[in-house]
């Protein structure tokens, strides 16, 4: 599998890897993450011009679409109920989505990121099970809840190679 920048020609391909996700969190019992659009084309658009968004292939196909950064994430400033595992520099991974055409897309993208930096930070919905299933299978901690900008409720987790 490549992965690399996503550029606005692109945007018309990255949507249907949206569509997938959102369907296949449905179908697995979280039906509340990604509602409304989200992803929007603008939201996706803005990350691209930011340069943090990126694609993975199989071949000439996007199989798969994430948001990376590293740097710090005003989300995570306040985690509640919990502690992150450190206060290092950090990488962001957000909106992680799969066509499905991709086996253990996450474990490809983790490696990816973490070829990047040495300490990642991710959240994920409540009722997203098949991610948390990812994340801890890769190593991740769960690190306790933190809050979006518009109150809505994440389960935070952390891997450092740190410790």
């Amino acid at each position: 599998m490549q992965i690399r920048k996503a550029t606005i020609r692109d945007i018309d391909d990255i949507m249907p890897v949206f569509d997938a996700a959102r369907l296949f969190m449905q179908s697995t019992g979280n039906p509340h993450q990604w509602i409304n659009g989200y992803p929007s084309k603008e939201l996706i658009i803005s990350n691209i011009q930011d340069e943090d968004f990126y694609l993975c292939f199989s071949g000439d196909s996007i199989v798969g679409a994430f948001y990376f950064r590293i740097g710090d994430d005003p989300t995570y400033d306040r985690i509640y109920n919990g502690l992150w595992l450190n206060d290092k520099p950090y990488g962001v991974v957000h909106r992680l989505a799969s066509n499905g055409k991709q086996k253990r897309l996450a474990d490809l993208c983790f490696d990816w990121c973490f070829n990047r930096v040495d300490n990642i930070r991710v959240d994920t919905h409540r009722d997203n099970k098949v991610m948390q299933s990812a994340l801890e299978r890769y190593g991740f901690r769960y690190c306790g809840i933190i809050y979006l900008a518009d109150g809505r409720e994440r389960m935070a987790y952390q891997k450092s190679l740190f410790d």
